[in-house]
């Protein structure tokens, strides 16, 4: 298959999502999490009870919480939102959702007595033939309707919660750019390096600067997926994503330096006696195989982690899938398309 001859139709696909990215990035910018913007952040579940988020809302409407969002999050759970608050009015949250749905931090569950609270239940019991003695099988129901009762009783559970002044997430938003630009920095400086032998017919500093370009391909994508993401469905950009962007970073250069190594090599048995795109070409139908099983590897474990996994690793995963995709789709149908273009251009100009 001859990749580098349809390399045009790959080049506007790549352009599209990218101005796509682009003009979403314009709109929406990116929805950023706590970790960069300051606040806090609650997470509660209920068990036997039916709200909706309006309902916890006006349950907190006395506190004046600032920038409250309440998204709910699976079957039973919500997430709060609001400005960075102190342990006490923590405190006086969770008592006022609890306050709300009337439960008393779980004490009607744990001392409901069956023969204190028969009465209560609905339940009446009479001996027969006049005697005190229950008989067994009305024993049975009595237990039976007590255990009833303990499971339908209402109850309130935070499962986490997290607070970051607003200055430490600035702090996190310019030390996490930092990360990002120093990668890129050492990419290229690495790259040139590890080319340095090469010198014809293109300069071994230009795999650095292409790969760089396929790696800027990769990120604009996958953050223009999440501006998307954060403006319709509430997707968040957290010291999580800084992560994945990082790590995507190295997986995409990877898999880029395997097919210019390839080409590297048959550089030095083939130049001369073959064009330089015919030698990329034979370069990327030998690796390609390899490239997308890594690929397809790294994308499995990641779906079932998507699935199986919970609310705080979904941002990492979501990027990781996301950014493995298009950092094989790079690797293999931009980078070295590109570096046979710039070739050409190089030529024509000289």
């Amino acid at each position: 298959m001859s990749i580098i001859s349809h390399y045009k139709k790959f080049f506007i696909f790549s352009g599209l999502l990218s101005v796509a990215s682009i003009v979403s990035l314009g709109l929406w910018q990116l929805n950023f999490g706590i970790d960069f913007t300051g606040g806090s952040l609650m997470e509660i579940e209920f068990e036997n009870i039916e709200l909706k988020a309006n309902d916890i809302k006006d349950s907190l409407a006395d506190l004046a919480l600032e920038n409250l969002s309440v998204q709910p999050v699976g079957e039973t759970g919500f997430i709060l939102r609001f400005k960075d608050v102190d342990e006490e009015t923590h405190q006086k949250i969770l008592g006022k959702i609890k306050e709300k749905v009337g439960v008393n931090d779980g004490a009607d569950t744990e001392n409901f007595d069956s023969s204190k609270d028969i009465a209560e239940s609905g339940l009446v019991i009479t001996p027969i033939d006049g005697g005190d003695k229950i008989p067994g099988n009305i024993e049975a129901e009595v237990q039976s309707s007590s255990e009833n009762v303990k499971s339908e009783i209402a109850s309130v559970r935070e499962t986490r919660f997290e607070s970051i002044g607003p200055v430490i997430g600035k702090e996190l938003q310019r030390r996490a750019l930092w990360a990002i630009i120093l990668v890129v920095i050492s990419i290229i400086v690495y790259v040139a390096w590890a080319f340095r032998g090469v010198s014809k017919p293109i300069s071994s500093w230009k795999y650095g600067i292409v790969a760089i370009v396929a790696l800027i391909h990769d990120v604009l994508i996958v953050v223009g997926i999440f501006s998307f993401l954060g403006r319709f469905y509430g997707v968040e950009v957290s010291l999580s994503f800084v992560a994945a962007i990082l790590t995507i970073l190295g997986y995409s250069v990877n898999d880029t330096i395997v097919v210019f190594d390839r080409v590297r090599e048959n550089l030095t048995k083939d130049y001369g006696s073959k064009d330089f795109s015919v030698i990329v070409d034979n370069s990327l139908n030998q690796t390609i195989v390899r490239s997308i099983n890594t690929g397809s590897c790294a994308l499995l474990v990641l779906v079932i982690i998507f699935i199986f996994g919970g609310l705080s690793v979904i941002d990492l995963v979501l990027a990781l899938i996301f950014g493995i995709i298009f950092g094989t789709y790079s690797s293999i149908f931009i980078a070295s398309p590109l570096l046979v273009e710039w070739n050409k251009w190089t030529n024509r100009n000289n």
